[in-house]
């Protein structure tokens, strides 16, 4: 968790509490993804609680008690952020979850259908995707397949894969360049898969590159 108690503290004294009647709503957003996944509310103490805990807490209004959750099925939000609105009465709460956000068993709580995903929605998913390839039967898919070849051979494709991008830029070809670009992020993101790591790792490290 990056947001600790004493912040918590500070950004409660900054609500206007008057205005939203004890109760703010709270919009929650996957950390890594950036995907909203639900909407609650939260009175002082339930705010309190996130802060202490680590594990985002709502004021229930059905059954007018503090909410944590996933206090029954597990599926947990961990805190990383929450950020105060310009009019000091809506809060955004970035967090990791653990498991669907949906008690219908879904990420999120809006209508999936109905929604467009944001690229790096879609490309968080893939890489979720590509994670749990991982364990499965090499003969399942080319993902598998590689992951069971080992480190070198992943390695190898991604060198071969760069290659093939540059010559596609310096022949002027664009449409072979997004293509060849597309197979080296994918070899990229699962050679980053077998070694433990994530595009999460190299965006943190472009970020402080950039301070």
């Amino acid at each position: 968790m990056s947001f600790n108690t004493t912040e918590v503290s500070s950004l409660a004294e900054r609500i206007n509490w008057d205005k939203v009647d004890g109760l703010v709503p709270a919009i929650v957003q996957d950390f890594q993804s950036s995907q909203v996944l639900m909407m609650g509310y939260m009175n002082r103490d339930a705010l309190a609680k996130t802060g202490e805990t680590g594990q985002v807490t709502f004021f229930s209004r059905t059954k007018e008690r503090l909410w944590t959750k996933g206090e029954t099925s597990g599926n947990v939000l961990q805190l990383e952020n929450i950020a105060l609105d310009c009019d000091s009465d809506t809060l955004l709460v970035k967090v990791n979850p653990i498991g669907p956000t949906c008690h219908t068993g879904t990420t999120t709580c809006w209508d999936a259908d109905k929604q467009e995903e944001s690229q790096m929605v879609w490309l968080h998913q893939l890489e979720q995707l590509l994670a749990a390839r991982k364990s499965a039967d090499p003969d399942s898919s080319y993902t598998a397949s590689l992951y069971a070849r080992g480190t070198k051979r992943i390695s190898q494709k991604v060198g071969e894969e760069g290659v093939e991008v540059a010559l596609a830029a310096t022949s002027g070809d664009k449409a072979e360049l997004v293509c060849e670009s597309a197979d080296l992020i994918y070899h990229l993101m699962v050679l980053l898969q077998d070694q433990g790591l994530s595009m999460n790792d190299v965006v943190n490290k472009l970020k402080e590159r950039h301070k």
